[in-house]
């Protein structure tokens, strides 16, 4: 086995504030069953009787959306069950400019139950049907409703079928490897300010991220930065910690903000990025490479958060640390990562999550194989996963907790 990690970063994420009875179910050793016999199975195998702990290196990222409709107190209760000691609230806001817990400001076409209600009607566009080439679809965004209008929404499984003709169709989406058995009384949508009162209650640490309007800003007066600042304002005003909150966005100007505005909170400011979806990229190769790492830790940022597919390569049949993952931490900057459990079975390679993996990805038993390489080679500080048993499970095997 390798080295365990030691990381001054893990150490400051910290264990969760709260012991808890973590409840890992079936899955983790599932997972081990199919692993390829050798010292990592057997490793990973042994720690099966073990008192499992919550742990900070689990990241719950939406709660546990592998099976709960994400941003739901459902989903958020079922991902500190399984121990993960950092929850994530995506934060969008609504008309009256509260912030609330959505993926994104434009997605509650998928992630609730609003073309079933009349609320359908104040979407900025409303259903429309699948007909020759255009796909069925809805524009339901947050910024649509009031927060009362909001809060009266239940969450759903986030899907949507773009073959549909009808609204029932288009909502009854759910992959076939999900479910919707904890989705049939609607989960219960949260305001940001509801997510920290119950993720104090759950004794984890916050990890919000400020998604980026599908508005033009400023909306109504408010502001990029104002939005910025209401995220942080929350947190001072329910009393939490700097050292308990990691603020995360995809836009730098956000994450250069907290640090210049609220240094105690922007020393922990993640910056979030991803494969780019245009041009050409490649982990092994800096030419193609966005990201400028020295600068970004000049500018004060310590904590980078890439897809998980940045992180690693193919390296003759074998999961590796990339040069990407390799250049970023010689850099100084604290590495998590994003998102274990989301591609489904990898019986026939592990989709975008596992771009530079896909041709050697065959099954599920190799997630342990990815995370083992995140965890030990790239040395990342926490994982997201849509289902923390996992990340909890290999935590605590390996002492990350």
């Amino acid at each position: 086995m390798k080295s365990l990690l030691t990381s001054v970063a893990l150490a400051a994420l910290g264990a969760p504030a709260l012991a808890a009875n973590v409840e890992l179910g079936p899955r983790p050793g599932f997972l081990i069953d199919q692993m390829e016999d050798g010292d990592l199975k057997d490793t990973l195998a042994q720690c099966a009787d073990m008192d499992f702990q919550p742990s900070a290196w689990s990241i719950g990222h939406r709660g546990a959306p592998m099976q709960f409709p994400e941003h739901t107190v459902e989903s958020y209760k079922a991902a500190a069950r399984m121990g993960a000691g950092v929850l994530e609230c995506d934060v969008a806001f609504t008309a009256d400019k509260e912030l609330v817990c959505r993926h994104a400001q434009d997605d509650l076409a998928t992630t609730t139950n609003i073309l079933a209600t009349d609320l359908g009607q104040k979407c900025t566009a409303g259903f429309t049907p699948a007909s020759g080439d255009t796909p069925a679809g809805a524009d339901c965004r947050t910024s649509d409703l009031t927060l009362e209008e909001f809060k009266s929404l239940e969450g759903k499984m986030d899907a949507g079928d773009d073959t549909a003709t009808d609204i029932e169709s288009f909502m009854d989406a759910t992959a076939g490897w999900r479910t919707d058995l904890y989705s049939a009384q609607g989960g219960t949508l949260m305001t940001h300010a509801e997510s920290i009162a119950l993720f104090k209650e759950l004794g984890t640490k916050f990890t919000p991220e400020l998604k980026s309007p599908a508005v033009e800003m400023p909306f109504d007066g408010f502001s990029q930065e104002d939005y910025a600042q209401k995220l942080i304002d929350e947190y001072k005003a329910a009393g939490v910690p700097a050292e308990d909150v990691f603020p995360q966005s995809f836009n730098l100007a956000d994450v250069l903000y907290w640090i210049e505005a609220e240094p105690e909170y922007g020393a922990q400011a993640v910056y979030l990025v991803e494969w780019p979806s245009e041009g050409e990229f490649d982990e092994q190769d800096p030419a193609t490479w966005s990201e400028n790492f020295e600068e970004l830790k000049a500018q004060g940022v310590n904590y980078l958060a890439p897809s998980m597919n940045m992180l690693v390569t193919n390296a003759d049949g074998t999961i590796a640390a990339s040069e990407y993952a390799k250049a970023a931490k010689a850099a100084g900057l604290n590495l998590i990562s994003w998102t274990l459990e989301r591609s489904g079975p990898l019986t026939t390679g592990g989709g975008w999550y596992y771009t530079p993996l896909n041709d050697m990805i065959t099954s599920d038993g190799q997630m342990f194989e990815l995370v083992d390489v995140l965890a030990q080679d790239v040395g990342v500080v926490g994982l997201f996963s849509d289902w923390p048993a996992t990340t909890t499970y290999y935590a605590n095997c390996m002492g990350l907790n």
